[in-house]
This record gives C-alpha cells, sequence and structure tokens, in this order.
C-alpha cells in the first residue's frame, strides 16, 4: 500500500479524504439533475460498479436503491477464488479471509445398502495452485458494508441514495453518430419517486450519460428498455435455512453433497463464525405452471425434510437464522444493453444491465454473487475511461458481448448441475435413465472446479483484446484469462508479495515486463530499449495517451519483473522509467521492480515466461490479459491501443 504521495498525512491511509461528489448539494440528499452515471440497484452488481467508479472524484455518479438502508441479512454467501482476487485489487481480501469460512474440502454422501446416507467421497474443494485465496463463505450483507467503506472512502466519496423507486426511462439520440458531441451529452432521462421519510411522494428527474440497472430479476430498468429474460423453469422446489443446529453428522463443518434414497438431497454449507450452517433441501416436483409459494411451505416442513434425508444421523435445529424457498430456473437476457440487435454498428449504448437483471439461476453452485460482481468490475473501468475521455466508446459493446457470453456458460453449467443434484440416485447395476450415478455427480463437480471459481473465464478477441498471436512467450498467461498472480520479491525491500497484489481497482492498464536473460543494467538490452521507447517516444503509448500534466504512470502503470535475485540487482543500474517521479513533491517511486522468488516457484518457469526473448503482458484494468508482446514489438504495442485509446484524457471539470 502506498500513500504519503503529496505529503505526509496521519489518520487511517485507505480514506483518501475524499471531496464532495460532483452534482452534491451541501446539506440536502436531493438527487442532482445531471450526472455521468446512474446506477439503479445496491445489490452485489451495484455496489462493485459504484466502489469502482468511486476512485474518479471527476466522474458524477450516485447509486439509488429502494430499500430504506443497506442489506442486513444477505441471501448469497460463497464467494469464488477469483471474487477473492478481484477483493484484493478493492483493497478488503484480508478483512473477508478474516471472517469467512474457508471451504477446504468437499464431501460426497449417497445412500447405503440400509437406505440411510454414507459417506462415499471427499476431494479438495479447489485444485492446488489455481489461485492465492480460497474459496470462502461470508454472508452477502458483510460483502456490502466492505464495498460501501471503499465507496465511502474513496476519492469520489460516494453514499447511496436510498428509499428511491425508478417510474420511468426515457433514451435521446446520442449527439454525433459515434455518440462524441461537442457539448456535454445526457441522452437518459430517469424519474424517482422517493418512498421513505418526510419526503415520501416527492419525484426527482435526473438526466445521465449513463443509466445501469442492476435493480434485480424484475428490473425497471430492463423492462423501460424492452429487454426480457429468457428460458424456463425446472419445476422443482427447493428450500434454504441458516440454522444454528446440534448434530451427530460428521461432516456438518464441511460442504456436502448429500443424495438420500427416496428423500431427496441436501447441500450443507458451514457458514462463518463456527457453528452457523446453511442448508439446502430438495423439496417436491412442481406442476406445470404452479409456483412453490402456491404450496405454503413453512419453515418446520423445510426442518423435518433435513432430518429425513440426513438418517441415520440427527439433526436438532435451535434457532433459524433466515430460510426461504425458490424453484429452480435458468433465465438469460439476449443483450445487457440497449443497442437494438440489428444496429451494433450505428449505435452507441447508454443504459445496461448487470447481475440479476441479466441472468438468474439456482444458488447451489454459488455463482451468482459473484457473477453479478464481475459484470459491474468489468463494466466500471470501461465507462470510466470513456467519460475521462481515455478511450472511445465503442469499447462500450464489449461490455454486453463479454459478460452475455459468460452468463451463457453459466446458465448452461447451472442446468446441468441442478438437474443431477435433484435427480435420484442410481443404483450400481441397476438402469435408470432419470437416475444419477453418485461417483458420476463427484466427477462432473471436480471437473467443473475452475469454472466455479471463477477462473474459467477467457474474453474472446475484440477491441480490446488482441489475438494470441505472441502467446508462445508465456504459455501460461493466456490472452482473454485473467491475470493469474505468482510470488515474486520486490526489488526494493526485499519483500516477498503476490505480483498481481501490487495492482488496484484504479481503472489503470497493467504492463508487466518480463526482462530476458540479458543483463538488465545493459544500456544496449531490449529491457533499455523498451523502457527508453515508452517514457521517450512520441509513439510510445504512455506518452501518447498520458495527459502531460499528470504522473507518467496514471494511465498505465509500467512494472517489471527480473529473472535475477533481488540481492545481485540494483534499481540503480535501471532505466528511469522503472523508477518514477511523481506527485506534488517529485517523489520516487521505488515499487516498480520485482525479481523471482526461489523459495515460491519462479514465476518464469511457473508461468512458461520465455526465458531468452521476455515478454510484455498486457492487462486490463479488471485483471484480465488482453495482450502479449515481445520486448521489441513497440510499434504493435502502440497498434494495440491506438485501436481504442484517446489522445488528451483524464483532464475533466466537475
Amino acid at each position: 500500500m502506498q500513500f504519503h504521495l503529496n505529503g505526509y498525512r496521519t489518520g487511517d491511509p485507505a480514506v483518501l479524504a475524499p471531496s464532495r461528489p460532483p452534482g452534491a448539494q451541501p446539506g440536502s440528499d436531493k438527487l442532482p439533475d445531471q450526472v455521468d452515471v446512474l446506477i439503479v440497484g445496491c445489490g452485489p452488481a451495484g455496489l462493485t460498479l459504484a466502489s469502482q467508479l468511486a476512485a474518479f472524484p471527476d466522474i458524477a455518479t450516485r447509486i439509488v436503491d429502494q430499500k430504506p438502508g443497506p442489506l442486513q441479512l444477505g441471501q448469497a454467501d460463497g464467494i469464488a477464488c477469483r471474487t477473492m482476487e478481484m477483493f484484493q485489487a478493492f483493497g478488503f481480501s484480508e478483512r473477508v479471509l478474516k471472517e469467512a469460512y474457508w471451504v477446504n474440502e468437499t464431501c460426497f454422501w449417497e445412500p447405503g445398502d440400509d437406505g440411510t446416507i454414507k459417506r462415499s467421497g471427499r476431494i479438495q474443494d479447489t485444485e492446488a495452485g489455481l489461485s492465492e485465496f480460497p474459496h470462502v463463505i461470508l454472508n452477502q450483507a458483510r460483502v456490502h458494508d466492505f464495498f460501501l467503506d471503499v465507496m465511502r472512502n474513496g476519492p469520489a466519496g460516494l453514499e447511496p441514495d436510498y428509499g428511491r423507486v425508478l417510474l420511468d426511462v426515457s433514451i435521446a439520440q446520442p449527439a454525433g453518430s459515434n455518440g462524441l458531441a461537442a457539448e456535454p451529452c445526457f441522452p437518459v432521462t430517469a424519474k424517482l419517486r422517493r418512498v421513505e421519510g418526510p419526503e415520501a411522494g416527492q419525484v426527482e428527474t435526473v438526466r445521465t450519460r449513463y443509466l445501469v440497472g442492476c435493480d434485480g430479476a424484475r428490473s425497471a430498468v430492463r423492462k423501460a428498455i424492452g429487454r426480457e429474460l429468457h428460458g424456463d423453469s425446472a419445476n422443482q422446489a427447493w428450500g434454504v435455512m441458516d440454522v444454528l443446529a446440534v448434530t451427530d453428522f460428521p461432516d456438518i463443518r464441511f460442504k456436502a453433497a448429500i443424495h438420500s434414497a427416496q428423500d431427496g438431497s441436501v447441500l450443507v454449507i458451514p457458514r462463518e463464525g463456527g457453528y452457523l450452517v446453511r442448508l439446502y433441501i430438495e423439496l417436491d416436483k412442481l406442476q406445470a405452471n404452479e409456483r412453490v409459494a402456491q404450496r405454503n411451505i413453512t419453515v418446520d416442513r423445510l426442518i423435518a425434510a433435513a432430518q429425513r434425508i440426513l438418517r441415520p444421523y440427527t439433526l436438532d435445529v435451535k434457532e433459524v437464522a433466515w430460510w426461504s424457498v425458490y424453484e429452480i430456473g435458468q433465465r438469460l437476457c439476449d443483450r445487457f444493453d440497449d443497442v437494438p440487435d440489428n444496429d451494433t454498428s450505428g449505435r452507441l449504448p447508454c443504459v445496461f444491465i448487470a447481475g440479476d437483471a441479466g441472468h438468474t439461476h439456482s444458488p447451489k453452485a454459488g455463482q451468482g454473487m459473484n457473477v453479478s460482481m464481475q459484470d459491474g468490475f468489468n463494466l466500471g473501468w470501461k465507462l470510466a475511461s470513456v467519460i475521462r475521455g481515455q478511450a472511445v466508446p465503442a469499447i462500450l459493446h464489449t461490455y454486453s458481448a463479454e459478460r452475455q457470453a459468460i452468463a451463457q456458460e453459466l446458465i448452461d453449467f447451472d442446468r446441468t448441475f441442478a438437474r443431477m443434484f435433484s435427480a435420484t440416485p442410481r443404483r450400481a447395476g441397476v438402469s435408470d435413465t432419470e437416475g444419477v450415478d453418485p461417483a458420476e455427480f463427484q466427477r462432473y463437480f471436480a471437473q467443473q472446479g475452475r469454472f466455479t471459481a471463477g477462473t474459467a473465464t477467457t474474453y474472446l478477441p475484440s477491441l480490446i483484446s488482441a489475438e494470441p498471436t505472441h502467446q508462445a512467450l508465456a504459455r501460461s498467461f493466456v490472452v482473454g484469462t485473467r491475470f493469474h498472480s505468482m510470488p515474486v520479491v520486490r526489488l526494493a525491500d526485499g519483500r516477498p508479495m503476490e505480483l498481481g497484489h501490487a495492482a488496484t481497482a484504479d481503472g489503470r492498464w497493467r504492463l508487466y515486463i518480463f526482462s530476458d536473460a540479458t543483463d538488465p543494467g545493459n544500456r544496449l538490452s531490449r529491457l533499455w530499449h523498451l523502457c527508453t521507447h515508452l517514457a521517450e517516444d512520441a509513439g510510445s503509448p504512455v506518452v501518447r495517451f498520458t495527459p502531460a500534466t499528470s504522473d507518467v504512470d496514471a494511465v498505465f502503470d509500467v512494472r517489471v519483473v527480473l529473472q535475477q535475485d533481488h540481492r545481485t540487482a540494483s534499481i540503480s543500474d535501471l532505466p528511469a522509467l522503472l523508477a518514477p517521479r511523481k506527485g506534488r513533491l517529485n517523489l520516487v517511486d521505488y515499487e516498480k521492480v520485482f525479481c523471482t522468488d526461489s523459495r515460491n516457484g519462479d514465476i518464469f518457469n511457473m508461468r512458461a515466461i520465455d526465458r531468452s526473448l521476455g515478454c510484455i503482458v498486457v492487462v486490463r484494468p479488471d485483471q484480465y490479459i488482453a495482450n502479449i508482446v515481445p520486448l521489441d514489438a513497440v510499434e504493435e504495442l502502440g497498434r494495440f491501443f491506438a485501436g481504442f485509446m484517446e489522445h488528451g484524457g483524464i483532464q475533466r471539470s466537475s
């Protein structure tokens, strides 16, 4: 963590002395007449998006929700490894790790010969080396709390505006065929009614550049742009409850998938705190067109069903903290923005949907909250780049293209997973087309481990993701996938750390330079030539797209990993770009250079990086690899960024 750049400050360094949000009125919680981004919904997607935009005090952002205040008890609880990597960028992964339950192993239970359940398998929940973070369980409300802290403490100082319901949305065609007008363009008008306090009933009208609907499965924003969720229900009722209970079931503190002979299935998810446990309980099949609410299912019925499934073990429920019933269904919107399908080349999006507004599915795979937050992370930096003049508006098309495809993969996975979990266990040697072999279910769970961990996402080539032309230079840094961190040693102070943890959710691109076999102090080396080009050449993306009045790393965060041991290298022998002068006091940033960590795995070996040639790994602000280029391919690097970046961005007035 770096601070004191612009002078010594006391107090919590995570609190960035936020200024009042642009457009805010002192002493009033009335919404401004105009904003850059209006977010509807304080769920996981909305808060992730708002937290990203809170990094930019020059962007007028507001987030509204119909609830009277923050979420107190959340429904979702599973946090995937990939999501933990994102939390690290936002600065609160350690808080999550401290409170959460860590899912280390998963147990599988099947019917025994006597009709009661027996353990049939036990596997590691996440494959070794998949991430530096574990799969954890934590109440969604606590995740919201952490995001609210990021928003509140960020440079923009954002706070949600609660107690507001969206009434109406109207969209005017943006001025200019490319969405760029001579004057600021606010094409979306939203009308909201206040539903809390003495102002209840008042209607507020807000004009905004961009509107984002993170308002759930019944999204008013989605309806306003004429989008629908398509899909169907599996006609299967399930119950879920968080309980404090006493039981002799031996795996109550393990994640456990239980198939009984005749009474259905249970998924056991231990919760944070050491005592609480969540049970997903299979109930009855529903008739065609029947809704689960028609069954009038009670919590006592859920408890009785769980007790039957767990036989011969007992379950004495002392307290139910929360419970609900639901029906399995998978639904997906065909696009996540307001651009007509037949006009993607001539129209730019200005309204977006994210999270449950665009995709819904069963909760047992633990993907809903995770995928929703990744929606927000994907969109946030793109909106910021366009609003601040750093990137062409056309990059906004990539949000729907990238995230709708991921949601489709989630729907396909969830449909298979839910079907297998709800199926009757198939007995050995008995043909049953409706049943499922418990061993087959266990194999499927293990095979899909990377998907459920969130690390299987691969974005296809686009304006902001290159073709993998030079993939051979770093075979395990696959273009289109997330940047998989590895241990390194920081040269300046010998500190062992994760390379990926040097990056924060600040909207900057990362250029990770992996040196070749040449002495890095040799001024004729490719490393020196590259750094000189990046710092001085007019064709360099750093020179071309970084405003002259900004720090040299305001847009591109250039970092280098050397092959040498940190005790044999010296910052003084390296190009000045790697120890840049920054800030009001022109201080030196000593934290740009790293060396391999022989004790915890050489990153060149572990990520299959060509030692003789080295390479540049280009990483997007949302931690996904956009390109890999050779050290001497400076023109190719420049052309990549010239395809979507704008000259002279960032400078904006509030």
